[in-house]
Parts: structure tokens; C-alpha cells; sequence
């Protein structure tokens, strides 16, 4: 069974001190005020391409589904289609060669991963990666939405729905995420400042919605970053960029996604309501 969640000083959720640092109650009333949203049905939103059903449903990749089609071995309630692109409701009946095709089941797992551990599906150096904790079923292929280096820890969607990861990496959607930093020495107010007013690194400039240090001063190796750019490795390239090294990263936030009840190394499915929130979350950004 999954222990309880750690009561380290550097959680957002809860802090040894009696008073809590500014950075922490940002982000929680962040998260607070994240409010899940009525699904809106918009005309057309709960159909879906024919080829892209047949393909889903494990018959044959997407190009292939569109000669099957054409081929006239595919029917939609009883009745033979020739256009891939047909859009057919989640009621319809559509059949292969005679045969019921099931539309894919979607898997949506936040997990929240351990240091160590390679954000892909497989690895040719045979190292632990984040498929050989979530290991739901055999015949259901998961990715990771996005990345997390080796030695960062945090939180790291899951899924296998195709179109929502690809819109969640995308730079359009600016996906908000927080990290929580432990440097090798304090880091100063010149150099929060700088990060603040936004840094130019090798490729461009970098700009952050909130950084700020996540303990009571004193202890100032403590960092919490907030941002939505999705460039390579870059809170630890903030950092170095200004002659710090980070010891320790860890994603406490993605999305509106937190790790509330969520110990190391643990995964969990999304509720509905979370998937309905990223969704609009994305439909919103458009």
C-alpha cells in the first residue's frame, strides 16, 4: 500500500514552519481557485473521422484504414462508406468485414515519478523507465506526455490519447508548470531579480510567471519556479546560466494537476473531471 504523502519542508501542500512562505499559498490558491468546468458539447465534438476509428481500434495504421475503407470493407450501420473521412457518433455501429469494431479505450495515468527513472517507453541501456512502473496492460501502448530528465522527480502525465498530448506539448497551449528547486548554495536576491525580469540563454529568451523562494529566509537554496515555456532542461539551464547547480527538481504542478495524495513513485488514473478540465483547458487556449 502507498504511504502518506512526505511532510518535508519543501512541500507545497505543507511546511514544518508555522508560517507558511508566500511563494506556497500562491500556488495553492492557484490550484484552489482551478475550477472543473461544465463539459461543453459543441456541435460535432463527440464524432470522429471513420479512418481515424479504424486505426484506433487496432484494424490498421491510418493510411492503410483509408484503402479498407475505399476497398468497401467497412460499414457503418449496415451500410457500406468509401470516405475516410466520414464522421461517425459513438453510437454507430461500424463493422470490418462483418466484424464489430471496438472504438480504443483512452488511458489517462499521472504518475509521480522517482528520481532515476528514464521518461521513455523503453530503454536500449536496460534502465528503468517510467513504462516499467505504469504497467497497465500488455496490449495498451502508453507514452509520457513531454519530458523529465533522469534525476528530476515530479509529476508526469501518461496516456494514450494521441491528439490531447500533442496539444499539450504544443508551445500555443502554455501549459503551466511549478518546480520546486534545491540549489548548492543560496541563491540572491540580484539573481532572483534577473530571473524575474526574464533571461537570455543560447536559444532566446526565457521568461517566468513566478519565482520566488519557497522557504521563510534563511534558507535560501529553497526555490519554487513557476512557468509554461516547454524548452529542454530549462529550470536547471536558469539556474547554471547564473552559477548555481541544481541538487534536487521536483514538478509539483502540470496543468492544474498536483501531487496531492500522490507519494513518490505512485501512479494514479485521472477522474473524469480532470480530463474534462485538460481538454477544455486546451479548447480554451485556441
Amino acid at each position: 500500500m502507498s504511504k502518506k504523502t512526505s511532510n518535508k519542508k519543501t512541500n507545497y501542500h505543507k511546511s514544518k514552519s508555522k508560517k507558511k512562505d508566500e511563494f506556497a499559498q500562491h500556488i495553492e490558491q492557484t490550484v484552489k481557485k482551478f475550477k472543473e468546468p461544465r463539459e461543453k458539447k459543441e456541435p460535432g465534438s463527440n464524432e470522429v473521422r471513420l479512418n481515424k476509428f479504424i486505426a484506433n481500434g487496432g484494424i490498421a495504421a491510418r493510411r492503410k484504414a483509408d484503402e479498407l475503407i475505399k476497398e468497401g470493407a467497412v460499414s457503418v450501420n449496415g451500410k457500406v462508406v468509401l470516405e475516410p473521412g466520414f464522421k461517425i457518433k459513438s453510437k454507430d455501429k461500424v463493422t470490418y468485414n462483418g466484424k464489430v469494431v471496438e472504438g480504443e479505450k483512452l488511458y489517462y495515468v499521472l504518475l509521480n515519478k522517482p528520481k532515476g527513472v528514464i521518461t521513455t517507453t523503453s530503454d536500449e541501456k536496460d534502465r528503468k523507465t517510467v513504462m516499467d512502473i505504469v504497467d497497465i496492460r500488455k496490449n495498451v501502448r502508453l507514452f509520457p506526455v513531454g519530458r523529465l530528465d533522469r534525476n528530476t522527480t515530479g509529476l508526469l502525465l501518461i496516456t494514450n490519447d494521441g491528439d490531447l498530448s500533442q496539444q499539450l506539448a504544443h508551445p500555443s497551449s502554455k501549459i503551466t508548470k511549478v518546480y520546486q528547486a534545491e540549489l548548492d548554495k543560496p541563491l540572491t536576491e540580484a539573481d532572483l531579480n534577473k530571473i524575474k525580469a526574464g533571461l537570455t540563454l543560447e536559444d532566446g529568451l526565457v521568461e517566468v510567471d513566478e519565482v520566488a523562494y519557497t522557504l521563510p529566509r534563511g534558507d535560501d537554496r529553497h526555490v519554487g519556479i513557476e512557468l509554461h515555456v516547454g524548452k529542454n532542461r530549462i529550470v536547471r539551464r536558469i539556474y547554471e546560466h547564473l552559477g548555481y547547480e541544481v541538487k534536487k527538481l521536483d514538478r509539483v504542478l502540470y496543468a492544474g494537476l498536483t501531487k496531492k495524495n500522490l507519494p513518490r513513485g505512485k501512479w494514479r488514473f485521472l477522474t473524469e473531471k480532470e480530463v474534462i478540465f485538460l481538454k477544455y483547458f486546451i479548447s480554451k487556449k485556441k
